[in-house]
């Protein structure tokens, strides 16, 4: 019996992978999570053999909670199943210590096989990612990794630069401040950043003060 743990912030998520979960007869979810802090009480709980994790929660998320979680308890497999399929997102959640990355639009025997890889103690990634994350490694050495942005989140990013918060970013934008969030957890991801203070010295070096 394979003993799960989903964290997601979306019920329908939830609720969907649940409903796969229950026609598999050796899976059994076991708790469930919708932020960082609510994983980390998790651990707290009877063991469990695998975390299914997306990536972009309030609070602690990402690559963050990846480290802590690993902080806790170094050997519980996770599994990260997020909507990015941006090979630097991956990549850091692999670094952080996950031991599995897919994707949300991938197909449930897909997910099947990669939770059952990963509970054994192996390592999964989704192929499709995989060959991405080989090629883009050779295609984007020497690109400033703010190349990477999309066009919204090198706003964001300039506005962070100028010292806004959430809330401002989002009134200025018209976006809602949940849009906003996702945008920084993004860009912070792709470029690999931890905080604002690494943002900040980034940004003053490529003189890309807002």
């Amino acid at each position: 019996m394979i003993r799960l743990v989903i964290a997601d912030d979306h019920a329908i998520v939830r609720g969907g992978l649940k409903q796969i979960f229950a026609l598999i007869p050796d899976f059994e979810v076991v708790g469930e999570a919708t932020n960082g802090n609510e994983v980390l009480a998790c651990l707290r709980q009877p063991p469990f053999d695998l975390l299914l994790l997306d990536m972009n929660m309030p609070g602690i998320s990402g690559a963050e909670l990846i480290t802590r979680v690993k902080a806790h308890q170094a050997d519980l497999p996770i599994l990260v199943l997020s909507m990015h399929n941006e090979p630097q997102v991956a990549a850091r959640a692999l670094k952080a210590g996950a031991n599995g990355y897919i994707t949300k639009d991938c197909e449930p025997e897909i997910l099947m096989a990669a939770i059952r890889k990963v509970a054994s103690r192996g390592k999964y990634i989704d192929p499709d990612l995989a060959e991405k994350m080989v090629f883009d490694a050779s295609s984007s050495a020497g690109k400033p990794l703010h190349s990477l942005l999309s066009g919204r989140e090198l706003e964001v990013f300039r506005l962070l630069t100028t010292g806004q918060g959430v809330n401002d970013i989002a009134t200025e934008l018209a976006i809602s401040n949940k849009t906003v969030s996702t945008h920084k957890v993004r860009l912070m991801e792709k470029m690999n950043l931890s905080s604002m203070a690494e943002l900040m010295r980034y940004a003053m070096q490529h003189s890309l003060l807002g």
